[in-house]
């Protein structure tokens, strides 16, 4: 089932997601549709938020995506990226481990609007799977950003939120249309 997704100007966007405790079928019902909405969408990540739903749930896919490479460490060993795709993360709890790095990011929710944004560039990750089970791993490049980038969707923060004050001045213009396009579209109270 493909989701809508939902665009800058909803209060959801900003909302920080509930813990998951248990792995329900309504649980593993929103991972599929979350899975199917983002390939459907050619995205390489989705949070909850993102689809109306204010849970600790992202999930990602980096594969489709050849000219920005991902690094995945298991257990301190290298580990092939493509092992953990399409990858859900519950209840995430991320550490920089890496320098800051600058590069490209746009969003679902921010259809045309990209920027360069400055992130870690490895990250060290602990969270549940669609499961339930703890998994922990390190990763660097594009899956570094995405997780990232997803894990602040999970707490309110958008990639928006994180440009510099120029950048965000050049864009003013498109994010005041989207937003006031996605505010004249909301049910009136």
């Amino acid at each position: 089932m493909i989701l809508e997704i939902v665009k800058y100007g909803q209060p959801v966007l900003r909302q920080k997601g509930a813990k998951i405790e248990t792995i329900t079928p309504e649980i593993k019902k929103l991972i599929a549709a979350m899975l199917a909405t983002m390939e459907a969408n050619h995205g390489v990540g989705l949070a909850a938020q993102q689809v109306g739903v204010v849970k600790q749930l992202a999930v990602m896919d980096v594969r489709a995506v050849t000219d920005r490479p991902s690094t995945l460490e298991l257990d301190g060993q290298p580990a092939d990226v493509a092992s953990l795709m399409p990858l859900v993360l519950i209840n995430p709890v991320i550490t920089p481990a890496g320098e800051p790095v600058a590069g490209g990011e746009g969003c679902l929710s921010f259809p045309e609007i990209f920027a360069e944004i400055t992130r870690p560039g490895t990250v060290d990750v602990q969270a549940l799977d669609a499961k339930g089970q703890p998994i922990a791993f390190r990763c660097g490049g594009l899956l570094a950003r995405a997780v990232q980038h997803e894990a602040d969707h999970l707490n309110g923060i958008l990639f928006i939120d994180r440009m510099d004050k120029k950048t965000k001045q050049e864009l003013q213009p498109e994010l005041d249309a989207l937003q006031a396009d996605t505010k004249a579209k909301l049910p009136k109270k």
